[in-house]
Parts: structure tokens; C-alpha cells; sequence
């Protein structure tokens, strides 16, 4: 059912299909967590919003695909291979669905800027995120892919980031980080009406001055 609705949507689709990735690991175990499921949150709350089921494993993921207004597809995905093999699951999906990478998204957690601000970028490096270096590995090296980056905040003090990044949101941070999600999601949703381009521009002008709003209040 998959491959001929897919084909269906390349053959009458005004537009190219986009993929929608969101960077995290499985199992309860990482749930809540900064580092490792911020991601999965983002694809989570996108799919509810349309209703777009996450019911199929596809290419090492855990999968839903819709039509959004305008008649555009959207793949929505998980990948299952845990964080650092990320690129196990993206490179084959946009491989099977013939996507430039211009039409592929990778939503990741970001420690440079304060919890709840995003930014959306058109494509860039993997700023130590391995998560970033698997699915750029699997691009044969290309960074022109889209990434929403989800910013979490920084350690506290001499805090070591590994073990902040492992830590589960605390009350504040997880309000924070909630709400960012549905911001996000507004993002995705006038991404897909607009393009890339001109979202990117309006909404990270909104998120510069919500950083500096931000950037006083703890996170821990």
C-alpha cells in the first residue's frame, strides 16, 4: 500500500515530497531526555497535528507519511538504529523516496543556545552532533540538507556535557521545551506552504529576540 500510494503522490503532487527526520533513540529508557529524543518529540507532535499515523517500520524506522494542504507529501520518521547510526535509516529513506536533499529535514537537540529556541537552517556542518555526522556520512558527505535545530540549553557550571545531555528535562525546561515544540510545529507547518526559504527568514528573526529573552534563565 505504501509504494503505489507513494507513486501516486509523485505522479499529481504539485510539488515535491519532503522528509521529515527527527534525530533520537528508542526505548522508554531515553524518554524526556535532552540529547536523545527531542527529535522524536518534534516528529510526534507534527504527525498529531495532521494526523498522520506512525504505524509503519520502513528503511530501520519507525514511519508515517500524509498529504498536507496544497496536495504535498510529507515521510515523517524515526530512525530505530540509535543516535550515532542515525544515518543508517535517513540515507537509504531518501534514497527509496529519490529526494534531493534540499527536500530532506533533520530535526536535532543543540546545546549552543538557551532551551526553547529554534533555528532553521537550509543545510550546514554536524557541530560534533553524532547524530549529524552518521546521516552526513550516508549523504556521501553532503551537508545540503535542511536541519530545525531544537535548542536544550547549556550545562550548568563545570557540569560535564555528556551527562547533562543524558539528564531528563527538569519542570521548567520541559515546559520550555514543549512549547518550543508546537512553535516547531507551526515552522513545519508554513514550511511546507511557503518553502524553506522564507519561513527560515521569518522565523528565526522571532527566535533571535526570543534568545535574548531566554538566555538569563536557568535550565537545570
Amino acid at each position: 500500500m505504501r509504494n503505489r500510494l507513494s507513486r501516486h503522490w509523485f505522479c499529481t503532487a504539485a510539488s515535491r515530497p519532503w522528509l521529515f527526520v527527527g534525530l533520537g533513540n528508542p526505548g522508554d529508557k531515553y524518554k524526556g531526555t535532552r540529547h536523545n529524543y527531542v527529535g522524536f518529540e518534534m516528529i510526534d507532535a507534527f504527525a498529531e497535528s495532521q494526523g498522520i499515523a506512525m504505524d509503519t517500520v520502513h528503511c530501520k524506522a519507525i514511519f508515517g507519511q500524509g498529504i498536507f494542504v496544497g496536495d504535498i507529501p510529507v515521510f515523517l520518521a524515526k530512525p530505530q538504529t540509535y543516535m550515532n547510526l542515525s544515518g543508517e535509516s535517513t540515507g537509504p529513506l531518501g534514497a527509496y523516496y529519490k529526494l534531493p536533499l534540499n527536500r530532506v529535514l533533520v530535526f536535532h537537540d543543540d546545546m549552543n543556545l538557551p532551551c526553547r529556541v529554534l533555528r532553521l537552517y537550509d543545510k550546514g556542518g554536524h557541530g560534533s552532533h553524532n547524530g549529524l555526522k552518521s546521516v552526513i556520512y550516508h549523504f556521501r558527505g553532503n551537508r545540503e540538507f535542511s536541519r530545525l535545530r531544537i535548542c536544550i540549553g547549556r550545562p550548568p557550571g563545570q557540569m560535564d556535557p555528556k551527562a547533562f545531555l543524558l539528564q531528563k528535562f527538569n519542570r521548567t525546561a520541559r515546559e520550555r521545551i514543549d512549547d518550543a515544540i508546537q512553535e516547531g510545529v507551526g515552522a513545519l507547518k508554513l514550511l511546507l506552504s511557503k518553502g524553506l526559504t522564507e519561513t527560515a527568514r521569518s522565523f528565526n528573526t522571532d527566535q533571535k529576540y526570543k534568545h535574548i529573552r531566554f538566555q538569563t534563565l536557568p535550565t537545570s
